[in-house]
């Protein structure tokens, strides 16, 4: 299989599908890299049971219901920050409270300790720093979540 030929003969149908089911460029374009990626990683497993833009955009509908859940997961998380009235990344900001977070930051256990630093004072994306633990990027939301839940649990303790 030529992968160069299938990225060039499908790539606008597969976003253009993409771009129907999220209405949004951004995502869209994401999603159609990450079909390809997934369809040259992959490619070994396609059958041929179907035509290749069939195969492919049943790869992006895939990975477009991944990000549905994603952000969902997000939103609830985030729901339930403004719930408990606790904002750790706007607590950092917060003079008063900054020493009282680093203090809990170092007793932290890793990894959480450092996934929370490199997202919230290194600002790297979760893709980053899946890749530095040599973990998904699922992994590192996780984690950061997790952390970040331990930090609301000590700061409420204080």
């Amino acid at each position: 299989m030529d992968f160069e030929q299938l990225y060039n003969t499908y790539y606008m149908q597969v976003y253009s599908f993409v771009l129907a089911l999220s209405r949004n460029r951004d995502i869209s374009e994401e999603i159609t890299q990450k079909t390809f990626f997934r369809a040259i990683t992959a490619g070994k497993k396609y059958a041929g049971n179907s035509s290749e833009l069939t195969w492919l955009c049943a790869i992006a509908k895939n990975l477009f219901t991944d990000e549905l859940r994603l952000q969902k997961k997000t939103c609830v998380a985030e729901t339930e920050e403004k719930a408990s009235g606790i904002s750790v990344e706007s607590a950092v900001m917060n003079e008063d409270s900054a020493f009282q977070i680093h203090q809990v930051l170092h007793n932290l256990e890793e990894p959480y300790k450092e996934v929370f630093q490199l997202r919230v004072f290194g600002e790297l994306s979760f893709q980053k720093i899946g890749k530095l633990f040599g973990k998904t990027e699922n992994w590192a939301r996780v984690t950061y979540h997790r952390a970040r839940l331990k930090i609301q649990e000590r700061m409420e303790e204080l």
